[in-house]
């Protein structure tokens, strides 16, 4: 049972947080749960330990493994699963509640940077870096060649959502395609 109601305070927390920010109470995330409030402290010793985790939570929802195959069916699958990830009503979401805590947590910032999107920059690169000794992909920076990509997937698009410029992933299957097959051009042997 404690397991399971710390999985409760954790979504509770979560959808509090993604509706709130920061600026939700405790009591309602306990509310929430169907937990005292005291629950919630037993399993996390302050709000701050509980945003701590459940951003970490959100952060890695966002990484996505590559998986083998041919280099561009490789890319166009990791890069579908990452922009539907990112750039889904969750991964905007989860944008829009950690971004503005940043300053708050700059500590537990810098790791969970590390561990999410720094730890995608350097799987990708690694693998893109094979690409390009097996002579797939053209000699250079892996990492830069990794962060490049992920901007290119994610750039834009992803400020157009938090304006509340374009909504859904529309054509987006389509665009995925033009992002790698531009990306593969500019990287070509």
């Amino acid at each position: 049972m404690p397991l399971e109601n710390r999985e409760r305070v954790l979504r509770a927390a979560t959808d509090s947080f993604l509706a709130r920010g920061y600026a939700s109470s405790v009591d309602d995330i306990a509310r929430r749960a169907g937990v005292a409030k005291q629950t919630v402290y037993s399993h996390f010793s302050s709000k701050e330990s509980l945003f701590r985790e459940v951003a970490r939570g959100l952060a890695m929802s966002v990484l996505v493994e590559l998986e083998g195959g041919d280099l561009r069916t490789a890319l166009l699958r990791f890069s579908v699963a990452y922009r539907q990830r990112a750039l889904g009503a969750q991964g905007i979401a989860s944008f829009r509640t950690l971004v503005p805590e940043v300053p708050r947590f700059k500590a537990a910032a810098k790791s969970m940077y590390g561990n999410t999107v720094g730890a995608m920059v350097e799987r990708l690169a690694r693998y893109l870096e094979a690409a390009m000794r097996e002579g797939h992909l053209r000699r250079d920076d892996p990492e830069l060649a990794a962060e490049m990509l992920l901007s290119m997937l994610s750039g834009v698009d992803r400020v157009k959502r938090l304006f509340c410029v374009a909504s859904g992933i529309e054509n987006d299957e389509k665009r995925t395609v033009r992002i790698v097959d531009t990306f593969l051009r500019a990287y070509k042997p």
